[in-house]
């Protein structure tokens, strides 16, 4: 089991990091912060580069507004070092839900109407 683990994790990214990325995390990462979620940011010596190892499914929408403008140098200090002031209109930040269960449904959408009972569908046999 080992060895198909280490070569799907060579190849795969979309379930947490490839085997390159441990490699180079280990090598030249320096962990930053932790969110909420479990996601690890990362930093090297020099700062010229910043990356997320998410915890679980790789989903750029799982990366929070204060994390996501770290990464993207909209400021230099990580929120675990100072946080951002939040207002109280401020929403909590939600992945994007789009395509799952929990997604927007308007009123009228097929997704929202029940199933209608189909006692009176008959299949069709060939005889």
């Amino acid at each position: 089991m080992g060895f198909f683990n280490t070569l799907a994790r060579s190849v795969t990214w979309w379930n947490g990091q490839t085997l390159n990325t441990q490699l180079f995390t280990w090598r030249k990462g320096e962990k930053v912060g932790e969110d909420d979620q479990g996601n690890i940011y990362y930093r090297n010596a020099d700062d010229s580069k910043r990356w997320v190892i998410f915890n679980g499914e790789a989903e750029a929408s799982r990366v929070s507004p204060d994390w996501h403008g770290w990464l993207h140098r909209t400021w230099n200090e990580p929120p675990s070092d100072k946080p951002l002031k939040h207002r109280e209109w401020e929403k909590p930040h939600q992945e994007n839900l789009t395509g799952t269960m929990l997604a927007y449904a308007p009123a009228g959408s097929i997704r929202r109407e029940q199933p209608k009972d189909q006692t009176d569908y008959e299949a069709w046999s060939p005889e």
